[in-house]
């Protein structure tokens, strides 16, 4: 992305110096268009400064990118809700959408908020050699879900220990999917692996530990 700034002084090079120490760069990391040239006048008279564009090529970091892109997404979609970027490192990037009337944002079992985290990540990552992981989130949605889901993983892993009968769950997300596989990979007594295709791809919960290395199946 290019970026530029427009300075002005007494001569076209104190008008570039003062660019240069206002970005903090060197003369060889950006391009300079004159605008317009000094004049001195007669005797101080009528003169004019030199006006100058320096122009630099500006890298914009994954939560500059995110941020901007999801604002303008959250207007397209007619919602007045500002996202919260929380840059968390090796972790990635945690983003908060504030605002009101966040349903929609969420949409059924969360696949609007589902959507928006995937585009997000799409943009974020595009033509990087360096993956972030990107969370979106509103109202605590997912930690919410999250607990629904453990709590549903622990249900159903004791009626498979208790019947000894495979147990199928309704389609899941890879988020949803995921938290049901870590909330019962300690388990001694039963193993998860998944079935079927998106978006109908399922959890299964069986009794044993024959799928446990089934890392094909895993997700």
């Amino acid at each position: 992305m290019l970026r530029s700034i427009e300075t002005t002084a007494k001569t076209e090079d104190l008008a570039i110096a003062s660019a240069l120490e206002q970005l903090g760069k060197s003369r060889e990391e950006v391009s300079v268009e004159i605008l317009e040239r000094s004049k001195s006048g007669f005797l101080g008279i009528g003169s004019t400064p030199a006006r100058v564009r320096v122009s630099y090529e500006y890298i914009e970091t994954p939560a500059e990118k995110a941020e901007a892109f999801l604002k303008g997404l959250l207007e397209r979609m007619g919602s007045d809700a500002v996202p919260e970027v929380e840059d968390r490192g090796e972790d990635g990037l945690f983003i908060r959408l504030n605002g009101q009337k966040l349903g929609m944002l969420i949409g059924r079992h969360g696949e609007t908020l589902d959507a928006i985290q995937h585009l997000t990540g799409y943009v974020v990552n595009r033509g990087v050699s360096k993956r972030t992981h990107i969370s979106v989130d509103a109202e605590d949605y997912w930690a919410k879900r999250e607990e629904s889901m453990k709590s549903l993983a622990y249900k159903v892993a004791a009626k498979v220990i208790k019947y000894r009968k495979n147990m199928t769950l309704e389609p899941m997300n890879s988020y949803e999917r995921h938290v049901i596989h870590t909330a019962l990979q300690d388990y001694e007594e039963v193993s998860t692996y998944s079935v079927g295709s998106e978006p109908n791809r399922r959890v299964v919960v069986a009794y044993g530990k024959a799928r446990r290395g089934d890392k094909k199946s895993a997700e």
